[in-house]
């Protein structure tokens, strides 16, 4: 049921993750160290045509979060880009300016489309990027983020409301939009096992040419170093563009995927 427009009614609101999944997130280290231990099976992923791919990072997060994303789809063949704006204190409305402005200078520079990864509220902001500009964008990857349903549910939304200076029941139309159908291919990547983020607020509407992919046991600070979310990148980036095929879960961390039609009931 679609949200209204001051946000959903008491009966359709989500709970964040409970304080279990919340203390379980330190296995975010376990992920990395698990991918660097894994490279050598990474590098089998497929490789990229040298088109540029946008990284943008979560909540109180900065590039330095992304590195090893940008150095791994760097190998793979992409041209990987930092977003060099500083660590990110959130707020949509105003940020909205300057990261267009980052994406028109890629664009410019390389004379490509871009492609957007974004992990957490890194992924609301990129699935804005191609509302606003379709016409740089050529894919959009999100990782745990919060941008359909309940977007309030969520363990940091408290504090995203304090630093910002922004509601998150703010932007109640560009919200909507967001949550829609985007003009450009797009991939959700998300595991219930988040701590941070409830799952259930990174499920885009699939259709034939968006997706979601759940990783299992992925935690929230893991997802964007999780060595199957990686692969899954590293794949969905692979794609022509403007082609979209399903994501094949097959392959080395086939075990990490759980079916596509488990979102779809869920």
């Amino acid at each position: 049921m679609a949200p209204g427009r001051d946000g959903p009614r008491p009966s359709d609101r989500l709970r964040p993750p409970g304080l279990g999944l919340l203390l379980a997130e330190a296995r975010g280290l376990f992920e990395f160290n698990a991918s660097l231990l894994l490279s050598p099976v990474l590098m089998r992923a497929p490789r990229g045509d040298g088109h540029p791919v946008l990284t943008l990072p979560g909540f109180l997060a900065s590039d330095l979060s992304m590195a090893p994303m940008r150095r791994y789809l760097s190998e793979l063949g992409h041209e990987a880009h930092a977003w060099r704006m500083g660590r990110n204190l959130g707020g949509l409305g105003r940020m909205r300016e300057a990261l267009r402005a980052r994406l028109a200078e890629i664009h410019a520079a390389t004379g490509r489309k871009v492609s957007l990864v974004g992990w957490s509220l890194g992924g609301v902001y990129a699935r804005d990027l191609a509302l606003q500009a379709p016409d740089m964008v050529r894919y959009v990857v999100t990782l745990g983020s919060p941008f359909a349903n309940d977007v309030r549910a969520t363990n940091a939304t408290r504090l995203y409301e304090a630093l910002s200076g922004e509601r998150v029941d703010d932007f109640a139309d560009l919200r909507e939009a967001i949550a829609g159908d985007l003009p450009v291919p797009a991939t959700s990547i998300y595991s219930r096992a988040d701590g941070v983020v409830n799952w259930r607020t990174c499920l885009l509407r699939p259709s034939d040419r968006a997706e979601n992919i759940e990783v299992h046991l992925a935690s929230h600070i893991g997802l964007g170093v999780n060595p199957a979310a990686l692969w899954a990148v590293a794949d969905r980036l692979a794609q022509p563009e403007g082609e979209f095929s399903p994501f094949d879960r097959a392959g080395p961390f086939a075990i990490a995927y759980a079916p596509p039609e488990r979102a779809i009931s869920a």
